[in-house]
This record gives structure tokens, sequence and C-alpha cells, in this order.
């Protein structure tokens, strides 16, 4: 997506947040959005900063998540013009949410000068997860009440606050989106409910499931999960990276 078109369907967005009625007809809540691995490449390449800032926007008729490169400082990157976009969209296969834990259990004997026992313990620990993993249950939880409630909510934000507070973009940490090992094939992104104890109510977050290899062959080698942390909404976290912009 060109410079232009990116303007272009963010104004639109910002139209439509206020409407009720076209929110409804653009945001199913049982669609998603879709990334491939050379789009999260792309976006690894271009991005310089420990987020990536992905625009709400509406193209040729559907909703899409529109993806700016942020510098070094955090600001978007002037110098592309270029920009990934996912429109949202149906889900064609089941989604399966996996995580897979090892445990360890180690076992200690002590045996004295003669070869007596004179102490023993077993201990099972639980390793500390290899990337920033979200509770499953606690996903699952988010996207079932986004699917149940995300109209109500809508309702309530065009209704009571003329869609002042509806988000217009989010900040997705780079950890989320790439992960060296094992490579990730692509990723599922689902909008979610939370409720978010600063604001004092609830607030809506990108969620992401990734497929790579290692979960589709089942290896339990390590604590693996394929999803991750929640996007944080503007409004209200709009200072990162820059305040209230």
């Amino acid at each position: 997506m060109n410079e232009n078109d990116y303007r272009l369907a963010a104004a639109e967005w910002g139209n439509c947040v206020s409407d009720y009625s076209r929110i409804t007809n653009l945001i199913p809540t049982n669609y998603i959005f879709e990334l491939s691995s050379q789009q999260i490449d792309k976006i690894k390449q271009q991005n310089k900063y420990v987020d990536v800032r992905a625009e709400v926007g509406v193209f040729n008729g559907s909703l899409v998540l529109i993806f700016l490169p942020l510098d070094a400082q955090g600001h978007v990157d002037k110098s592309i013009t270029e920009y990934q976009y996912t429109p949202l969209g149906p889900l064609k296969y089941d989604l399966k949410l996996q995580e897979t834990k090892e445990f360890t259990v180690t076992k200690n004997a002590v045996l004295s000068s003669n070869l007596t026992k004179i102490d023993g313990n077993t201990n099972t620990s639980v390793p500390v997860t290899e990337q920033p993993v979200l509770d499953q249950d606690i996903a699952v939880d988010a996207i079932e009440r986004w699917r149940d409630e995300g109209m109500e909510w809508f309702f309530r934000e065009c209704n009571e606050f003329g869609g002042e507070r509806v988000f217009r973009r989010f900040y997705i940490s780079m950890e989320d989106l790439t992960h060296p090992s094992p490579e990730v094939l692509g990723i599922k992104c689902s909008f979610g409910l939370r409720y978010n104890d600063i604001y004092q109510r609830m607030l809506v977050t990108l969620i992401f499931i990734s497929f790579h290899e290692m979960l589709q062959e089942g290896s339990n080698v390590a604590t693996i999960s394929n999803t991750y942390d929640w996007a944080k909404p503007c409004p209200p976290v709009c200072r990162i990276p820059e305040l209230g912009s």
C-alpha cells in the first residue's frame, strides 16, 4: 500500500468510528487478520524500534491493519512510502492455540561416608518461557469476549462517546511478530476484549497466534506457545512513542 492509499484509508476509518451501523458492516466479530512470513520479514527489515505501529484503515471496503515502520527513535520512518497491510477476513480453518511445557524432575540423594543414605528430596521445576507468552486461557477468554460482546462495546463507544475512544492504531511489540527460532511460517491475529485496571474499562486489543515448524511437528523440547502478548490500542495508550500522536 502506498502513502496516499494509507492516508485515505486511515481517514476513512476516522469517519467510521462514530457510526455504529458502518462498523457492524466492517467488523464481523468472528473475522481475523493474517500475516504471511514474507510480510513479517518485510516489517522486520524496515522497522528499527522495539514496537511497530499498526494503523487501522478502511481500504477497498474492508477494515485493514497497515504497518508503519518506526525509526530508531520511535517515530514513523518518512523514508518508507510502501506499507505492508492485511485485511480483516473470515477464518478458513480451525484456529489451534497450542501451549507446551516440559517439566524437569530433579531427584537428590546424599550418602554418608559409610554409604548410608542421610538425605534425599525431589524437585519439579517449570522452565521460564522462552518467548513473551500470553496465558492461553486468558487469550481464549479475551477472543470469546470480543466475539460475544464486541458489538456491545462499539455501540456504547459510538453512542455515549461519539467514537472518540475507539482505537485508531495499535502499537505492537516486535517480539510478537519475529522469533529467531523456530521460524514463524505465518501469523493470525484476532481482536480481543480485556479489562484494564489502569483505565478501569474494557479495551480492545490484538492477540497474535503464530504458526511455526516446531509446533506443527509436535515437538516439546522446551516451553513453546503460539499465543503472544497484547497489542497496545491508541487511544488510550498513545504514549508509545509519541505522546498523544
